[in-house]
């Protein structure tokens, strides 16, 4: 594999403790029980990688031959899907016992989710990075267990950009623009940047470009889209899709499609997370690239960091017992640490961030969490801005106008 770093010193293993970071078969009426009388709990993920589904089916063998009262339902969604399978579940009353996600905050609203501390022993509350325990609570109350954190980064095909005449990988949105359409000049269906606006992960892509320009998404008390600073940078997107810098269709385009791109050699610049390290490895090794900082309007450093969470829904307390076994069972080193390896995200427990202190392909995006802005996922309408930026930001690409794509996504926030 030809790699080169770029983003800066190497972080000690200490840098972890700082990190702030992201078929409806089943039901909740199934028979429950103690964990003495067969329990069967239904856990409904969404797929990060390949190796998602096995990892799982891994774990659940593992846990099951320990806990042989204890039967547990694995259902994997693309996240695409996600959260219109879990909503349809909810409506069902056939909410899954243990979910993997990422907003939690209006499940909490509605009081669906037990606190994570009846879920899960004083030793695995104690192990996660306290850190994660602000973006994992509502009011004060923790309801999610920090799966995974995660931190974005820029990655450009040094061949490419070399092939163009860029001296120097872009630092600011002017340097993007330009480096981005001198790739895309080249011809032979290769695009300068990656612009995924499509409805698997239209507002990561956004976050990029909100934060750097010194906007965001609001915080824990209020969503904030139609500002200034978001319109300006939504402004420099058109722009980026107008002068040809982005690969064609960027509005209906989704992440992980584009990063396969990349990684074919066919993009010379796009946003990726610690997966796609291992993404390249695995469909590329050749592949001649560099991790670098995200560019930002004025070059300040910053990146988006994200935290995915495990949750567990109230349906039937006489589960909670066989729920708290299996989340301990999960977040113990041996099988957690495995897990997140695997799926190259970075760890939000302190065993795990001992295990994994000399992982080399962590580093780079280590080093950017200082600087790292967070989803206000702990408001109660993130998971409704969400839903609104996967369906409704795409336009930007279209040609709609900026500020009124800015203003219908906004109505659809307040309207909840």
């Amino acid at each position: 594999m030809k790699k080169s770093m770029r983003m800066g010193g190497i972080v000690a293993t200490a840098a972890l403790a700082t990190l702030s970071l992201a078929s409806c078969g089943f039901g909740g009426g199934e028979a429950g029980g103690s964990s003495g009388s067969g329990t069967t709990l239904n856990l409904l993920v969404p797929t990060y990688s390949d190796t998602t589904q096995g990892l799982w089916e891994g774990v659940i063998k593992d846990f099951e031959a320990e806990n042989e009262d204890i039967t547990v339902k694995l259902e994997t969604q693309s996240w695409d899907n996600l959260n219109d399978v879990v909503t349809t579940k909810i409506q069902a009353n056939k909410a899954p016992d243990i979910m993997n996600g990422g907003p939690f905050a209006g499940f909490a609203s509605d009081e669906l989710l037990y606190p994570i501390e009846e879920v899960v022993s004083a030793d695995t509350l104690a192990d996660f990075q306290e850190s994660f325990v602000d973006a994992s609570s509502v009011d004060g109350v923790q309801y999610g267990a920090p799966l995974i954190a995660s931190a974005r980064a820029l990655f450009v095909n040094e061949d490419l950009l070399a092939q163009a005449g860029v001296a120097a990988v872009p630092t600011t949105w002017d340097e993007l623009l330009e480096a981005a359409k001198k790739i895309s000049a080249l011809g032979g269906g290769v695009a300068g940047y990656g612009m995924p606006l499509g409805s698997e992960e239209a507002q990561g892509e956004s976050a990029i470009w909100f934060y750097g320009s010194g906007g965001g998404f609001g915080d824990a008390d209020a969503i904030t889209i139609d500002t200034p600073e978001n319109l300006t940078a939504a402004q420099f997107m058109q722009k980026m899709v107008t002068e040809g810098a982005t690969q064609p269709d960027a509005g209906a385009t989704n992440r992980s499609p584009l990063i396969e791109v990349f990684v074919q050699g066919k993009i010379g610049m796009v946003i990726g997370l610690p997966p796609t390290v291992g993404q390249i490895e695995d469909g590329n090794p050749e592949l001649n690239y560099s991790i670098n900082p995200i560019p930002t309007q004025d070059g300040s450093a910053f990146t988006l960091g994200v935290a995915d969470h495990l949750m567990a829904f109230k349906n039937d307390d006489k589960k909670k017992e066989a729920i708290t076994k299996f989340l301990d069972f999960f977040y113990s080193p041996d099988q957690y640490v495995n897990w997140v390896t695997t799926e190259k995200f970075l760890p939000t427990t302190k065993s795990g961030a001992d295990a994994l202190s000399g992982e080399e392909d962590l580093k780079p995006f280590l080093s950017a969490l200082p600087d790292a802005k967070f989803y206000p996922s702990t408001n109660a309408k993130w998971a409704a801005t969400d839903a609104a930026f996967k369906s409704l930001v795409g336009q930007l690409a279209q040609g709609k106008d900026a500020k009124a794509v800015l203003t219908e996504i906004q109505a659809k926030v307040d309207a909840g």
